[in-house]
Order: structure tokens, then C-alpha cells, then sequence
């Protein structure tokens, strides 16, 4: 199974990222690195590598295979990229919600959904639930359906790439104490749930713009606060 520590597991969800919203500035250069890395938006958690760290997690996913640091005719500088997709052998659709899931942690179909639009031109609403199933079902797998937690309307997926131990997922999917990867159920008609369901993705996805906005501002989206811990008016 692919084990890479968590600032590895930064740097080269960053690299997919910029290699897919930002082709004109990549691949990219340890200082626009540990920019991407660090960026306040579109990150859970947020971090603040140094150059350093970020250097040496190059190192070892140059070691592992996964990432490459050339430099171009007549360049002076050394860049970075990955090369995931062929190592791992993924499709557009399976490197982009791995990424996703990467930078940001535990998330629904939805929510990766929304935040993949800018990797790539979806073509049918079902592609990344596929992803998922074909990430979780390879002989190494490298997604989980961890189930839905309480008061959740969707299952929640978490990539298998960390050198920490897998979360359990929830009962309901244990069958005869064998893990099956399950693809979220379809409802039979709308429902309440559906319907909280559809509002919280059109959440996430202005809140996503918003984020995107904010960063091309340079401004930091999250509200200031004082040293009581309240908001500044």
C-alpha cells in the first residue's frame, strides 16, 4: 500500500491541483510549491511549510517514483512536478478526486463533485461516484467509504494513501466482517434528506467560489478575530 507522510501527501495534492487549474504556471517552482502547499483556501487543514520541509518531501517522492524536479532548456530554475497518474496508473476522474481528498480531508460525492469542476469537464453526474468505487475496489486500494456519521445525508470517502492507520468505517458497512466499498444509495423519491443534501452542495460550491475569489485578491477568507477571541467589528 502507498504510505507517504503528510506533508508528501500536501505536496503532491498541491502539484495535481496547480498541473490541472493553473497549466500556463507548471510545472512549478519550490518557492510557487510551498505557496501552493500553505494557501489559505481550498486546504483542511491549513499549514505553513517551510521551503525546507517542502524540499524533502520532494526528495522522497522523487524516491518513491511519484514526482519529478527538471529544469527546462535555457531555464535557471528547477521545477517540480508529479507523475501520479502514471505510477498509479488513474484516470483524469480518479486522480482529480484523489487529490481532492488529499488537500481537504474526508468528503461526500457531492462536495467532490463540486470541487473537482475545475480539474476537468464532467460529462455525467455518476463519474465520480465511479471514481470512487474504482479507487476503493484495486488490489491496493486507495479510497474508503467511511459511511455516514450521525445526522449525515451522504457517505463520506477518505483516500488511502497516509502512513497512519484507516479509519474504521461505520457498521453498516461491515458485512460478515468483510469491509465492501459501497457507492451511495439511491433514493427512492425526494426526500427531506435530499433536499438538505442539494442545499448543502450548492453551499459548498459558493463557498468554493468564494474561496477562489478571496485567493485571487490575496485576501484571507476566514473572518479576523482579536486576541478575546471575538470578532473584530
Amino acid at each position: 500500500m502507498l504510505e507517504l507522510t503528510a506533508t508528501e501527501i500536501r505536496v503532491l495534492g498541491a502539484l495535481v491541483e496547480k498541473e490541472r487549474t493553473t497549466p500556463d504556471s507548471y510545472p512549478l517552482s519550490s518557492n510557487a510549491l510551498v505557496a501552493a502547499c500553505n494557501q489559505k483556501t481550498s486546504r483542511d487543514p491549513v499549514v505553513a511549510f517551510t521551503e525546507a520541509e517542502v524540499d524533502a518531501a520532494m526528495l522522497q517522492l522523487r524516491e518513491k517514483g511519484l514526482a519529478r524536479t527538471l529544469r527546462g532548456t535555457g531555464s535557471r530554475a528547477w521545477k517540480h512536478r508529479h507523475i501520479l497518474h502514471e505510477e498509479l496508473t488513474l484516470d483524469d476522474h480518479e486522480l482529480a478526486v484523489l487529490a481532492v481528498m488529499m488537500l481537504r480531508g474526508p468528503q461526500t460525492p457531492g462536495e467532490l463533485r463540486t470541487r473537482t469542476e475545475r480539474y476537468f469537464q464532467s460529462g455525467s453526474p455518476s463519474e465520480i461516484e465511479d471514481a470512487l468505487v474504482r479507487l476503493s475496489g484495486r488490489t491496493e486500494p486507495l479510497a474508503m467509504n467511511l459511511g455516514r456519521g450521525p445526522g449525515q445525508s451522504q457517505d463520506r470517502w477518505i483516500h488511502l494513501v497516509s502512513d497512519g492507520e484507516a479509519p474504521e468505517p461505520t457498521p453498516e458497512l461491515v458485512l460478515g466482517g468483510v469491509t465492501a466499498p459501497r457507492r451511495p444509495a439511491v433514493p427512492a423519491g425526494p426526500s427531506l434528506a435530499d433536499e438538505v443534501a442539494e442545499l448543502g452542495s450548492e453551499l459548498t460550491k459558493l463557498r468554493d467560489r468564494f474561496d477562489a475569489l478571496c485567493e485571487l485578491l490575496g485576501e484571507d477568507p476566514r473572518p479576523a478575530t482579536n486576541e478575546a477571541g471575538t470578532l473584530d467589528e
